[in-house]
């Protein structure tokens, strides 16, 4: 597992700092994700970083449900040489239980 992110620290951040990446499926990003997320299922991370950005030094913060998936696309987007990639704690299913602002589409 790699470096975590706090939910409150993800919510004080400015957006400019970072970028969220929802890596469930899309039924799932729909239904609700966190503000600001990109959706980009954990599968086709690597074949959809210029989507994420040529800034490799910006920090992005995975999740998926559970944090299975994510796993998957932090592995993925370390091999593409992101160099500041964070598991969001709890992922969406303890930023759910904590109560904290969801966006849905």
């Amino acid at each position: 597992m790699y470096a975590s992110i706090r939910p409150e620290v993800v919510l004080a951040s400015p957006r400019a700092d970072l970028r969220i990446l929802d890596v469930r499926s899309g039924g799932e990003y729909a239904s609700g994700h966190v503000p600001g997320a990109v959706h980009i299922p954990y599968d086709e991370v690597a074949m959809r970083l210029e989507q994420i950005g040529a800034d490799r030094e910006r920090t992005l913060v995975v999740y998926c449900e559970t944090g299975v998936r994510a796993e998957v696309a932090e592995r993925a987007l370390r091999a593409a040489g992101y160099a500041d990639v964070r598991h969001l704690e709890g992922d969406m299913h303890g930023w759910r239980k904590a109560g904290l602002p969801i966006e849905s589409r």
